[in-house]
């Protein structure tokens, strides 16, 4: 954590997806960005959290329901807070963004008296930078928004694309994790000279390759049958029942072929109970591996292991697992959804297909599992795209902005207690 220097603006991000004890996979590629940012400008979290008082009940009956998280946290020396705020579940969504502002406020009040709230950065525009748009306006402080994929669905709901509107017209700056959710926020009328691209990137040190005898020997898998990979939490939007639905095909051309699915429950669901049953249903119980969920410092093992990364998602921001199985030397087929094809920009990488065509998807495995890969030139792509230059940009932005609005907002810091 850097020493407090009052040139620099101290940031609070706020985002509800963020990592903890209770959900320790939750929002790793917001940590993975702005604890970076941490290492130069101090910062800290505040992390609101859905819940309303009956959510106990619920759990009983759906364990994994809104794990929830501690009071705080300390995590790699930076604080982070998980106020709740209330949010009866699949009601009055168009209520989240005040009620995340109002169940947030308290903390972000004490941070900005004791001179450690310049800033804030929000992660998500609805709810999270909604609520953050609100606040800045209480607070008297800039506020930037970061876009990363749910806006796609919400531009389209009536009841939440007034206050997606609202929330970037008040933002100081607009980061869209791609150019397709740049697009996004300009349709959604969000000024050009304010919108800036800023996508995620890759931690080389921890997704680097090893090799592929090593890595299947670890996993128990064959030495010489193809496998194939999907990373991610295990939800419908994550398509893995699309990948397992072609594997009956699949292992007819390619006998003894593997599929590792790695993942687990998340705050978006869980659909690993239906998977199974799916793998079950097709008799698939020799083809699938259920690795389960791993710390990212492990994942380069099953991507290692791997002959092809696949991603049949329906919907993304910037995918940061694609990268991570490109700093593996590993080619990708992925859906042509979000930001997929900004980072598939090239047939060495691998192929972008339709999302929904299943036919394409196959095709494009078949293709792909016969085609000789260049690792190396995959790997020099996930070398151009590291979090260096990402925050880098970060930092120039940050700055700029607190400069900026000193001529606007008062500045006033208390001295540290």
């Amino acid at each position: 954590m850097p020493e407090a220097d009052p040139a620099w603006p101290h940031i609070v991000v706020l985002s509800s997806l963020f990592p903890s004890a209770r959900q320790p996979g939750a929002g790793l590629f917001i940590r993975e960005r702005m604890f970076r940012v941490g290492r130069e400008l101090p910062i800290a979290v505040v992390a609101p959290t859905p819940w309303f008082p009956l959510q106990g009940l619920v759990r009983r009956f759906r364990p994994g329901f809104r794990a929830g998280a501690p009071a705080h946290e300390l995590q790699q020396g930076i604080d982070v807070w998980f106020p709740r705020f209330l949010s009866p579940p699949g009601l009055l969504k168009r209520l989240d963004g005040w009620a995340m502002a109002i169940g947030a406020w308290p903390r972000l009040r004490q941070l900005r008296r004791q001179g450690r709230l310049d800033l804030i950065d929000a992660h998500f525009a609805y709810p999270d930078g909604f609520a953050a748009s609100v606040l800045g306006r209480w607070l008297r402080v800039p506020v930037t928004i970061t876009l990363r994929g749910t806006e796609v669905r919400h531009a389209q709901d009536p009841a939440l694309a007034p206050q997606l509107r609202a929330a970037l017209k008040r933002a100081a700056r607009v980061f869209a994790v791609s150019e397709s959710l740049r697009r996004v926020a300009l349709g959604l009328g969000a000024p050009a000279d304010k919108v800036l691209v800023v996508g995620n990137g890759v931690d080389l040190d921890k997704f680097s390759p090893m090799p592929r005898a090593e890595a299947r020997r670890l996993l128990g898998l064959p030495p010489d049958v193809p496998v194939l990979v999907t990373v991610g939490a295990l939800v419908e939007r994550k398509g893995f029942h699309r990948v397992i639905e072609l594997l009956p095909t699949l292992r007819e051309r390619f006998p003894g072929l593997i599929y590792l699915a790695v993942g687990g429950a998340s705050p978006e669901g869980d659909w690993s109970e239906r998977l199974e049953q799916q793998v079950v249903a097709l008799g698939l119980a020799d083809a699938v591996r259920f690795i389960g969920p791993m710390p990212p410092e492990e994942l380069r093992v099953p991507l290692s292991a791997a002959d092809l990364f696949v991603l049949a998602t329906r919907n993304e921001g910037w995918a940061n697992v694609l990268l991570e199985a490109m700093g593996c030397g590993i080619p990708i087929v992925a859906t042509d959804v979000g930001g997929n094809a900004e980072v598939v920009c090239s047939e060495a990488l691998g192929t972008i297909v339709p999302f929904g065509d299943a036919a394409a998807l196959a095709r494009s495995i078949e293709h792909a599992l016969t085609q000789r890969w260049d690792a190396a030139a995959i790997r020099t792509h996930a070398e151009r795209n590291t979090w260096d230059l990402r925050v880098r940009t970060l930092l120039d932005e940050f700055r700029s902005l607190h400069t900026a609005s000193r001529g606007v907002f008062p500045h006033h810091r208390a001295h540290h207690a």
